[in-house]
């Protein structure tokens, strides 16, 4: 059995190189990224996936799983690409606080079900980012610091494992199997469905301040005070911004569970900074919580990296205002800490995340900067060397990254006997892939 029985065994489609449209269906979301899979399959539902695992299995084949390729690292030579897309039923259960999300949705999707409830689920900065492959990898969002990763708030798994056939994982039926999925990625199981719970949002203030580059002294200053206080249930990064044919600019995105008055009082500094550019804040839908940092929400050649930062001072910050953020687009940090660096005896694999803060690089991609980009990257983490920890989440990896630089040794080692004990002819592969 070869790839090219793949049509007699599947209702969804199967796309092989030679076929109309191979080339536009291996594309990631980072176009940056080159995907030379050997076939893309689009799973018609969740038994076509059990279909196709069983195929792979018999024939010594291997599947990548990929609803939209925002975490796609490259590393599919071969490999059969699963599209989980038309997998994307979002069921809110509002008595129970529980969504149920196909392997396919998107944050946005749960956010406009959840959000006329009064509830939100822990949610990232993009809402075209899929709930499942953010999830397996751990998912730093907008509420982590109140109610921890994403990946804590998973309460069952629908899977297909490495023989084919499919099943239900919880805390209770596969506890090693539970903890792994929790953020250790999609490397030991084919995921089809989450149950996730949700969270009380009955009231969320969020949006974005601009101001001129000649006040980003000003408002890292005003970022500090504010992140040294904050409440779990704020949320503020700041960034400093340099897009292409616009004037320099520094930015707070910022995101409040709870209600107008307080988040105005918490963030009275910002008021006394002056020439702001626009201002963005109020009350928002959470079905809105995308708009607050404005990410592309269409294809585009980018270059990403992120550290973890052990602490964020004066010094620090005078080292990130030296120099010009060009030939960058953006460095930001996020405040972190909260519900962030205490999991709790039932944290999956992604654990803790004991750094207070989380620097981000992104460049553009196209041939003719993405050398002058990456050198930036490089130049501003050596800076900055005194203040990264050295490892980073799951959920931020990069092309080019493993996934021994998300886990502790102890922690890498048990993730890899479960790869070996559930999947041992490895006929799943993650973007990072635990064996490598």
């Amino acid at each position: 059995m070869t790839l090219n029985h793949l049509p007699d065994v599947l209702k969804g489609r199967v796309i092989l190189p030679g076929d109309d449209g191979f080339d536009q269906a291996t594309i990631a979301w980072n176009l940056t990224v080159r995907q030379p899979v050997a076939a893309v399959v689009e799973a018609a539902d969740a038994e076509d996936v059990a279909a196709l695992v069983r195929h792979a299995r018999r024939a010594g084949l291997t599947v990548t799983a990929q609803p939209s390729g925002h975490g796609a690292s490259g590393d599919v030579e071969g490999l059969i690409l699963l599209r989980t897309g038309l997998l994307n039923d979002v069921e809110v259960r509002p008595e129970e606080r529980v969504v149920r999300v196909g392997a396919g949705a998107t944050w946005g999707q749960v956010l406009a079900a959840a959000g006329p409830f009064g509830l939100t689920g822990l949610a990232g900065s993009a809402p075209g980012i899929s709930v499942t492959g953010y999830t397996l990898g751990g998912g730093v969002g907008w509420f982590s610091r109140k109610h921890g990763l994403a990946s804590s708030g998973v309460r069952a798994i629908d899977i297909v494992d490495a023989d084919g056939e499919p099943g239900r994982v919880t805390a209770e039926s596969d506890p090693d199997l539970f903890w792994a999925l929790r953020g250790g990625g999609g490397d030991f199981a084919m995921v089809t469905a989450l149950e996730l719970d949700l969270y009380p949002a009955p009231a969320l203030y969020g949006g974005r301040v601009i101001w001129p580059e000649h006040r980003a002294g000003q408002v890292y200053d005003a970022f500090l005070e504010i992140t040294a206080e904050a409440p779990r249930e704020l949320s503020v990064w700041i960034n400093r911004l340099q897009p292409p044919g616009a004037p320099p600019m520094v930015t707070l995105d910022l995101a409040y569970l709870g209600e107008e008055a307080q988040a105005k009082e918490l963030l009275a500094r910002l008021d006394r900074i002056a020439d702001a550019i626009s201002d963005s804040r109020g009350l928002m839908p959470v079905a809105d919580l995308g708009a607050i940092a404005a990410e592309p929400t269409q294809p585009a050649p980018s270059i990403a990296r992120a550290e973890l930062l052990t602490g964020l001072d004066a010094g620090a910050v005078e080292i990130l205002l030296a120099k010009p953020v060009a030939p960058l687009i953006n460095v930001q940090i996020r405040h972190l800490g909260g519900a962030l660096a205490e999991p709790g005896d039932g944290a999956g694999a992604a654990g803790a995340v004991a750094e207070p803060y989380l620097l981000g690089l992104v460049g553009l991609g196209l041939p003719h900067a993405a050398e002058a980009t990456r050198a930036k990257q490089a130049e501003v983490v050596a800076d900055l060397a005194a203040h990264v920890s050295g490892r980073k989440p799951y959920t931020v990896l990069s092309p080019g990254e493993t996934a021994a630089a998300a886990f502790s040794g102890s922690t890498l080692a048990r993730l890899r006997e479960i790869k070996r004990a559930r999947d041992p002819h490895r006929v799943f592969r993650a973007n990072y892939p635990v064996l490598g």
